[in-house]
């Protein structure tokens, strides 16, 4: 249990790392996208509203102190920003092609750009290396390529360093969580140990008076013979003893120490099987049991365990069912066997169904005598956990209360 909690951590923590290094990454991606983009954009508005030439520079921008990044980029770019421009009249037939700012690039394909752009319908965008802006002129339309593969590359290798470092930075954490997360979870190792040590102590200490009670009492009885109050003590003694293997067996299956045999049988024949004598003792109490249950689904798992899990659910299910109440119990499913076991149950509303598996809780506030303990469905959970499986149990409608247990 300990070792399931501490793994839990590392996922918890190391996930909650990982998520938030790759929300970052994806905010500055999103971000440094954005500003290139408006970068460009800028450059671009600034010649199409010239005309499809570059303004020249205005003077005085180099004295400026804090110039604006529209200025900075627009005198770099005067040196080493290629561009070009592809024209449509207003039926969108292509016109012609402006190539002499961009060198690297023939008319064929300034036109096949153009052209691409166009049935597009988009306003601005990138077709290659290249950022364009569609906008239209007194003549038809124009469509303005601005060369932006180098300084998408270069904002390409500033992500890819950006993202190593947070990579880098989760995997550290990461790390670290995993060497800490021992010493986090080590006080409750602890008060766990000693809490699994007192009830395997209690229990060897209270065998011992135990056995020496009902040895006596065997011997009373040989004596003075049988009455009421010795046939009261047996029988409190014979619950106390069945309380106290119970806990130990709970004890060893949440420390894994109960030996697990794990074998290929027959769950829906055990399960008819078990069922049988569970149906005998609903007509006594007058309660009607139904059945559905698949044929021939096989499981590996450790069948005796499995068994002690058919028979709390079925025995709980008989003994909490109303009068006269009806139970269904069902199997179904060949590579996971799904099991369900709903009865009626009118005091449904007022169970904390959370609380089911919790060890000596009892749905009855008052706690009356029901022959139980309250550790039934604890290790029932034990049983399903050891598995590798999930059991739960949920509320059918306002009197009908189910158990669904999903074998793996």
């Amino acid at each position: 249990m300990i070792y399931r909690l501490q793994k839990k951590l590392i996922l918890i923590c190391g996930g909650s790392v990982l998520f938030v290094c790759l929300l970052l990454f994806l905010l500055i991606s999103a971000a440094s996208m954005n500003r290139l983009n408006e970068a460009i954009d800028s450059f671009i508005d600034i010649i199409a509203e010239n005309g499809g030439d570059l303004p020249e520079p205005v003077k005085g921008a180099e004295d400026m102190q804090n110039p604006p990044p529209q200025e900075l980029f627009r005198e770099k770019a005067r040196f080493d920003m290629r561009y070009f421009t592809a024209r449509f009249d207003e039926q969108g037939n292509l016109v012609s092609a402006e190539i002499e700012k961009d060198p690297e690039v023939t008319e064929a394909e300034a036109k096949d750009y153009g052209t691409k752009v166009f049935e597009k319908n988009a306003e601005r965008g990138w077709m290659e290396g290249y950022r364009y802006r569609k906008y239209e002129t007194d003549t038809g339309w124009a469509i303005l390529f601005a060369e932006g593969s180098m300084n998408r590359s270069m904002t390409q290798m500033q992500l890819i360093s950006t993202g190593a470092v947070l990579f880098g930075a989760a995997v550290a954490i990461l790390i670290l969580i995993i060497l800490l997360s021992r010493r986090v979870v080590k006080p409750t190792a602890e008060a766990y140990e000693k809490q699994q040590q007192f009830i395997t102590d209690a229990n060897h200490e209270l065998k011992t008076p135990l056995t020496l009670i009902m040895t006596n009492l065997d011997i009373v009885e040989a004596e003075y013979g049988k009455n009421e109050w010795l046939d009261d003590i047996r029988s409190e003694g014979e619950r106390m003893s069945a309380l106290i293997n119970e806990l130990g067996l709970l004890t060893r299956m949440d420390e894994k120490a109960l030996q697990q045999n794990y074998v290929h049988f027959n769950l829906s024949q055990e399960m008819e099987d078990l069922l049988t004598g569970f149906q005998i003792l609903g007509e006594e109490k007058g309660k009607q049991i139904s059945a559905e249950i698949e044929p021939g689904i096989q499981y590996y798992g450790d069948e005796e365990a499995i068994r002690r899990l058919l028979a709390i659910l079925f025995e709980n299910a008989v003994k909490y069912c109303d009068p006269g109440g009806e139970i269904r119990i069902s199997l179904s499913g060949k590579r996971r066997p799904h099991i369900r076991v709903e009865n009626t149950y009118q005091n449904v509303g007022e169970i904390e169904l959370e609380r089911l598996f919790d060890r000596f809780y009892r749905a009855d506030k008052a706690r009356t005598f029901t022959g139980g303990f309250g550790v039934g469905l604890s290790i029932a959970k034990a049983v399903v956990q050891n598995h590798r499986g999930e059991i739960t149990a949920y509320r059918k409608d306002e009197n009908q209360i189910g158990f669904k247990v999903i074998l793996k």
